[in-house]
């Protein structure tokens, strides 16, 4: 096995898909359990497309895209979802007493095994990603007869009996299971279930857009709804007021956290579910798409003994993460670091962590107070809200601590305004903010069908506006691994503004933005676009994304 763990290094070295330092990186890194691909996968070295073109070349076995590939609906019966699930494969068609399978390990001949035993049938396995086997196995193995007979037996306007809606084999129970699992294996941040006039809609937004996934009768909601309220611990009789609530459920070993949201529309309750996959590992700050200069700098801000230093952007921008990953930099034994939050996302080691709870007075300006007499080194707060908070916080970096949080801003200099529009007096905001980082999420082009392109007239354009030239652009034509999209993956784009004595004069003299913004262009600060737009000629993004989320300036 281990000669076959090489071969395979040596193979993707000969490609020119990696480097000898990249395999032997690999090699030092990864678990004892782990295979060198899926090794080499996770540290984005390779796509899983090149794993398969090397894997079909060195085993010569085919690989399948699965996307509209025509399966054979009736083998579902005959290969148990149980097996499916375990070993990650989906039969595709039979010939004569073949059966050929798609895998995304076609040398785990255990499983193969498994399959001759389980089905009778001679197995020939063929490649595919892991991806596509996911999105097969939910869509041909989604509903089993059961759920549509109860699809069908649901009297409409009938209310949820109790044990149809907490019995674990219940159809609902499974329903509501499938919907959150899919989600999860397909990285999607939020669920949408959306009532409408006669149907009701479930919504996956994945790398940030939303889309459909599926459409269920309208009968369905009542039993849903209770079913979601039941597993958030919120009242299940009242449909007239926003409920908020939290969900921690293990699938197959894999601990997810989900905030639940309900709000009262015209056509029954909409449920929004947050998803926190807790395995997901707490990214470092080399990972997080700094160019060289913002790296720089931001390293250069969270090691100061005190101040504060803010992250910025909209909801779903990636604040929090940028955040741990800071945090995780600083972690060590020699640091007291407490947390207070709403909710506690990530549960670290080594880091006192505190959850907001406003039912019993703990509000973030309550802990942050309580916090201060713990004899902190670093502070961060989930979000400063209110002038109480950010006053408090001000006072903690004057008096040496190092103060980490976000606000909810379009821009790094808005920060500033924002923060004395909140009534925090500008000679405080001059003498404690450090340094400001803006951030938004752009999608990465898909890696697998990724080609150059001509650059547009308005490409060029705005381009030439920012001082750069362009003359070629990376976008993704579509594939099964993108879903067609052309983007798979997001990677941020960031704007630091380092305060220096300069800016805080301008602060405490009342400057106007547009003066603070010209002196930060002069001193080589990066705006979000310019940022973005140097990720286009990267070819890591397109113009497109870039535009979406970053403001013209």
């Amino acid at each position: 096995m281990k000669q076959a763990r090489k071969r395979l290094g040596d193979l993707l070295v000969e490609a020119g898909l990696i480097t000898e330092g990249q395999l032997d990186q690999a090699l030092r890194q990864k678990s004892d359990s782990q295979r060198l691909g899926d090794a080499l996968l996770q540290q984005g070295f390779i796509t899983e497309q090149q794993l398969i073109e090397v894997l079909e070349f060195q085993l010569g076995i085919p690989h399948v895209s699965l996307y509209r590939y025509p399966i054979d609906t009736t083998l579902m019966t005959i290969i148990p979802k149980d097996i499916v699930k375990r070993n990650q494969l989906i039969p595709l068609k039979k010939e004569g007493d073949r059966l050929f399978v798609a895998m995304a390990d076609p040398m785990d001949y255990y499983a193969i095994d498994d399959l001759r035993m389980a089905t009778g049938f001679q197995i020939e396995p063929v490649i595919a990603t892991k991806d596509d086997i996911l999105r097969a196995i939910n869509k041909y193995y989604q509903f089993d007869e059961s759920m549509d007979a109860f699809l069908e037996e649901i009297p409409k306007n009938q209310a949820p009996e109790e044990n149809r809606i907490v019995d674990e084999d219940s159809p609902v129970v499974r329903l509501v299971n499938q919907i959150i699992l899919n989600a999860v294996q397909l990285k999607a941040s939020d669920i949408h279930f959306d009532p409408q006039e006669t149907k009701v809609s479930i919504r996956y937004r994945v790398d940030g857009v939303l889309r459909t996934e599926r459409t269920l009768p309208k009968h369905m909601q009542n039993v849903l709804t209770a079913r979601i309220k039941i597993m958030a611990n919120l009242n299940i009789t009242e449909n007239r007021l926003p409920q908020d609530g939290r969900i921690k459920i293990n699938f197959d070993y894999h601990a997810v956290d989900i905030r639940v949201s309900t709000l009262p529309t015209i056509y029954g309750e909409k449920i929004v579910m947050r998803v926190l996959d807790l395995s997901s590992s707490i990214n470092d700050i080399d990972k997080l798409g700094f160019n060289k200069n913002n790296h720089q700098r931001f390293l250069e801000l969270i090691e100061r003994p005190n101040g504060i230093i803010l992250i910025t952007g909209p909801t779903g921008s990636g604040k929090t993460s940028t955040l741990y990953a800071a945090l995780n930099r600083l972690n060590t034994e020699e640091v007291n670091i407490i947390t207070i939050e709403d909710p506690v996302e990530y549960q670290v080691e080594g880091i006192s962590q505190i959850q907001v709870n406003p039912q019993v007075g703990l509000t973030f300006a309550a802990g942050l107070r309580s916090i201060l007499r713990q004899d902190p080194d670093i502070v961060m707060i989930g979000e400063i809200r209110d002038k109480e908070t950010a006053e408090i916080a001000i006072r903690a970096a004057l008096t040496g601590h190092l103060v980490l949080s976000t606000l909810h801003t379009n821009e790094a200099i808005g920060t500033i305004t924002r923060l004395i529009d909140m009534g925090v007096e500008p000679f405080l905001v001059a003498a404690s903010l450090t340094g400001v980082l803006s951030q938004r999420l752009v999608r990465r082009v898909c890696r697998d069908c990724q080609e150059l392109q001509e650059a547009t007239e308005r490409e060029r354009m705005i381009f030439t506006k920012h001082g750069l030239k362009i003359e070629q652009v990376v976008r993704g034509k579509g594939c099964g691994n993108c879903n067609m999209t052309g983007y798979k993956g997001r990677i941020a784009i960031h704007e630091m503004l380092a305060m220096d004595e300069t800016i805080r004069k301008m602060i405490m003299n009342n400057h106007a933005i547009s003066t603070i913004r010209e002196y930060a262009v002069k001193e080589g600060t990066i705006f979000l676009q310019k940022d973005g737009l140097l990720k286009v000629k990267q070819g890591l993004t397109t113009t497109e994304e870039v535009l979406r989320v970053a403001i013209q300036e």
